[in-house]
């Protein structure tokens, strides 16, 4: 027998274990430059990021340690815990803080209801959905500053058409002053924030619907369930994900309120501060009142509070995950 014969491999044998050595480091040097292009990708995001949020953070922890004013030609001080105590003795500020917590515990579930319900709706097999379509999104790509606008003037007391409409309705019974009582500002704030923000949140969910498999609606009829339970136990269940994360950014978006209370009253935050939100007591204490120290404080208590209830929600999402 020669050796020509004696070097072959039998037929199915694995390659020589000589050639793994090198096929490592091929693998390993794709996978070090996968990670520096991903490096590189990533360090345009990283520094806008810290520019735009983790610098200005940490400047207002700064700040609001110390007595910095507005174009004062005071030296600086440092002085200490003087600003936190100022705005948690401030009756102001907890007026704002419930108007802030109100607003969004109506707005949220209101919000996402709605969106929920539109999607569905624009989700069916309908003959002019991509018009309804269009037509529920619409509002968001209106800037806010013109929604408060336009609904400003659609709330008029005497000439609106919101209270004209009321009027025919009720026979002339039901006719409120939408922005000059302190009983029906924030509903006003409430109706223009959820009609403009609305058909984003609807376009998340329809994107979550179409997501969810067509054969669990077949089988679910295949059951004998309804419309109802179908949706119960098809739709909500498909759209968890989705779900918390529409509740999450509109809760985020509803703590963020400020060019509604600002524009839409005679006086921002009025009649009576009914809406005045921290926003805008942040603002008027800073660029108003001079106090950036004391608007720092506003800042950074205000960044935390919203930071401790996203994670809250956050936290109940994962322990339904783990539930189920």
């Amino acid at each position: 027998m020669s050796h020509t014969t004696l070097d072959k491999p039998a037929p199915g044998a694995p390659p020589p274990p000589a050639n793994r050595p090198a096929r490592r480091r091929t693998l390993s040097g794709a996978s070090s430059r996968g990670r520096v292009a991903a490096l590189l990708f990533s360090v345009p995001a990283a520094a806008l990021l810290a520019v735009f949020l983790i610098f200005p953070f940490v400047s207002a922890v700064v700040l609001s340690f110390t007595n910095q004013r507005l174009a004062s030609p005071l030296p600086v001080e440092f002085s200490g815990l003087e600003n936190y105590q100022r705005i948690f003795t401030d009756a102001q500020f907890w007026r704002s803080f419930g108007n802030n917590t109100l607003f969004a515990v109506i707005v949220v579930p209101v919000q996402t209801a709605v969106a929920l319900a539109l999607a569905v709706l624009v989700n069916r097999q309908l003959r002019m959905r991509l018009f309804f379509r269009t037509v529920y999104f619409l509002p968001t790509v209106t800037v806010m500053a013109v929604a408060s606008v336009v609904w400003k003037v659609l709330l008029l007391p005497d000439s609106g058409l919101v209270n004209g409409v009321l009027g025919t309705l009720t026979f002339g019974h039901l006719h409120p002053g939408w922005l000059s009582s302190t009983s029906w500002a924030m509903p006003a704030i409430v109706l223009t924030s959820v009609w403009q923000g609305v058909g984003f949140q609807m376009v998340i969910f329809l994107a979550g619907l179409q997501a969810i498999p067509a054969s669990l609606y077949e089988a679910a009829r295949v059951d004998g369930a309804g419309a109802w339970q179908q949706f119960r136990h098809v739709t909500l269940p498909g759209l968890r994900n989705t779900l918390v994360f529409v509740i999450n950014v509109t809760a985020i978006f509803a703590f963020r309120l400020f060019d509604q209370v600002y524009m839409m009253p005679q006086f921002p935050g009025g009649p009576t501060d009914s809406t005045r939100t921290m926003m805008l007591q942040l603002l008027q204490t800073g660029y108003t009142r001079r106090m950036i120290g004391q608007a720092s404080a506003i800042a950074v208590v205000f960044f935390l509070f919203v930071l401790a209830v996203t994670l809250i929600q956050r936290r109940l999402g994962r322990e339904e995950r783990a539930v189920r």
